[in-house]
């Protein structure tokens, strides 16, 4: 007697408690790594099972959450759809899924191979290895939306292209680690015209062209130091099941007892005012405009 393979049995129970309500639309599903400690099954096992869940439109990956459930269709299940052609690009938009639901570290050859539903060395025939695949998950969000004409303004140009680069990260916050390194950069044709695109933005204030380089990449380090903080953030929100605001909650009271010490008298002041409130996105904005207001002042000083 012929025993079905594993997958397709913890695929099986997942929808069962969909189909029930057990699970109802917009709740998360087991994911992959829960999948893995329940049923004591391998990685790969656990990416097929949800791969046979997503093939059939029951579940979906939303960036920062997981996979969910999808909305009950009218009636019945639907039936398994053999997907496009392979291809360079499908692969890639498949791994950018993968990061967008479960981050980067999700994303190996192994695992986008799984999610295909094809061998490992199938995917090796687009794509060479993993830091590849990489480099074309983050040079296609660089293309993904265009930023449109650069402003007469060097002002508003920075200000566009900083937070362009935050909406980017927003949607994809695995591009913080994709990203990392300024002093090996990648030839990737879409980073490439984004920076193009700042230093025309800069090219009218009179400062010479190594200083423009400083400017593009000081603050594309605060966006994307932000951006490493809030894909932080996610991780631990995904891992703990606690928002910011439920993790500070628990841990009040070890900050008050360290704060009783009498020690720490500038910081206490700082949550003795009631309209004292920190956030990424007040950093952002903090740091944006004094970086944008010191550009200024260069500009006065070259000029001048």
């Amino acid at each position: 007697m012929q025993t079905e393979p594993p997958y397709l049995g913890i695929a099986g129970e997942i929808r069962r408690r969909i189909v029930s309500g057990e699970l109802a639309p917009g709740d998360r599903v087991p994911s992959t790594r829960a999948i893995v400690l329940q049923w004591g099954v391998a990685m790969a096992t656990a990416t097929k099972a949800l791969s046979v869940l997503r093939g059939e439109g029951l579940v979906r990956a939303v960036p920062g959450v997981g996979t969910v459930v999808v909305e009950r269709r009218a009636a019945g299940l639907a039936a398994p759809r053999s997907g496009p052609a392979l291809s360079r690009e499908r692969i890639v938009r498949t791994a950018i899924e993968l990061a967008d639901a479960e981050g980067l570290p999700a994303v190996s050859m192994r695992r986008v191979a799984t999610t295909l539903s094809i061998s490992t060395m199938a995917l090796y025939r687009h794509v060479p290895g993993k830091a590849e695949l990489v480099r074309l998950m983050s040079d296609e969000i660089f293309g993904e939306r265009p930023l449109g004409a650069v402003p007469h303004d060097w002002r508003s140009g920075l200000e566009l292209a900083a937070r362009w680069l935050r909406s980017a990260y927003g949607r994809h916050p695995w591009m913080a680690q994709a990203v990392a390194s300024f002093t090996r950069p990648t030839a990737s044709p879409q980073a490439m015209r984004y920076t193009e695109w700042v230093l025309h933005a800069l090219a009218g204030t009179g400062l010479p062209p190594y200083t423009k380089l400083h400017i593009h990449l000081s603050l594309f380090a605060h966006v994307q130091g932000l951006a490493m903080a809030g894909d932080m953030e996610t991780q631990a929100r995904q891992d703990t099941g606690l928002s910011a605001a439920e993790w500070m909650v628990r841990n009040e009271p070890r900050f008050n007892a360290i704060s009783a010490s009498g020690d720490y008298p500038f910081l206490n002041s700082l949550f003795e005012q009631d309209e004292f409130e920190l956030d990424l996105d007040s950093l952002f904005e903090f740091g944006l405009q004094r970086t944008l207001d010191g550009i200024a002042m260069m500009i006065g000083e070259t000029s001048a």
